[in-house]
């Protein structure tokens, strides 16, 4: 889940709101351009490289960003993993990860 803060400053007084902020459901995410999907055959699994960086990417994370080409919505990218995967409850925790990994700043 992510949050957005509001400010309202006036002369004497400052409100802070915080209020919970959902993604478009026409958001179509893809990789930022500085970070690249590899998979390791060293290491049997799939790698986020970045400048500096590399994360070791677990379970099925490499499959979703593999979706995340630009062309899905989050919605698209859900039901093809749920047609590869059925009875599986993954709609929230797919959309939970790709919160979390656009807030790593690695999804646009």
């Amino acid at each position: 889940m992510r949050w957005t803060v509001t400010t309202e400053r006036t002369e004497r007084t400052e409100r802070t709101e915080w209020t919970e902020w959902t993604e478009p459901a026409d958001w179509r995410p893809v990789l930022n351009r500085s970070v690249v999907l590899r998979y390791d055959r060293v290491r049997r699994t799939d790698l986020l490289l970045m400048p500096e960086r590399a994360v070791v990417l677990s379970g099925n994370a490499g499959l979703i960003l593999r979706l995340c080409d630009g062309t899905r919505t989050t919605d698209e990218i859900i039901a093809e993993l749920v047609a590869d995967f059925p009875g599986a409850p993954i709609a929230e925790d797919v959309t939970e990860f790709l919160e979390r990994v656009q807030a790593e700043g690695w999804l646009r």
